[in-house]
């Protein structure tokens, strides 16, 4: 996407603090939930004096997001969401473990868990609900199991998935803005995704009025197997923006 996009349109795809190529800080050192995550997106923002932008949103990118937005309202111009979920209806099957983790934390709802962190686990994370598994870099589940692998990193994913309730809660916030605000939205969406399910694409409907509305067969990371159209579905969103 940024190497293909980056000629018409200034991108900034800052990683979260323990992802991708940042500071992985121990958890005694940062505190790892969304709230967080975001306000250090947010001061990043401030430090590169941005007053107006779009946001793509994926997975974790849409509790992050929504938390700017709701906070900068005036500076959004855009919605893009990937399996960027915000109802109820949209948490999938893949939450099942998760909500056990949620009613009460201890060895055993976290160890169920555990399988996910695996090399094993992150592949079926790519690859579910794609069309073809050979379509699918697997340089990207073996990145992800280097990083799994440091210390602190399955400590820190589960505190995360524990957080997550908290992005529920603030469900009705988040419906709240977009029926206040209407921000021009495109949903370009897996619909195969185990955790963020076809149901939370369709929920947008209820508060957006202006949808670019497009479901894909394929799983989760929608990017990774239909990632040609998407981008020119996003090329296409943003030019009409502008006229």
């Amino acid at each position: 996407m940024l190497d293909q996009l980056s000629d018409d349109y200034h991108l900034i795809a800052p990683d979260y603090p323990g992802f991708g190529d940042s500071d992985f800080p121990a958890p005694y050192q940062y505190e790892y939930t969304f709230n967080n995550l975001a306000n250090t997106i947010d001061d990043f923002l401030e430090k590169k004096g941005l007053s107006s932008y779009a946001i793509v949103m994926q997975d974790y990118g849409a509790p992050i997001g929504f938390r700017i937005a709701t906070k900068h309202p005036e500076r959004i111009t855009a919605i893009i969401t990937q399996n960027g979920n915000a109802y109820e209806e949209g948490l999938g099957e893949g939450w099942k473990l998760i909500r056990e983790l949620w009613k009460d934390r201890n060895e055993k709802t976290e160890s169920v868990l555990l399988p996910a962190f695996t090399l094993e686990g992150l592949k079926n994370e790519y690859t579910h609900g794609t069309r073809n598994k050979e379509n699918i870099n697997p340089d990207s589940w073996q990145l992800d199991y280097l990083r799994m692998s440091r210390p602190n990193a399955h400590k820190v994913n589960l505190d995360l998935w524990y957080d997550y309730q908290n992005n529920v809660r603030l469900y009705p916030k988040w419906q709240k803005y977009l029926r206040d605000y209407q921000p021009p939205l495109l949903i370009v969406w897996g619909k195969n995704d185990v955790y963020f399910p076809e149901s939370g694409a369709a929920a947008f409907k209820k508060d957006v009025k202006n949808i670019n509305y497009n479901i894909y067969d394929t799983g989760h990371f929608a990017m990774e197997e239909e990632g040609e159209a998407i981008i020119e579905k996003i090329r296409s969103f943003m030019q009409k923006l502008e006229k």
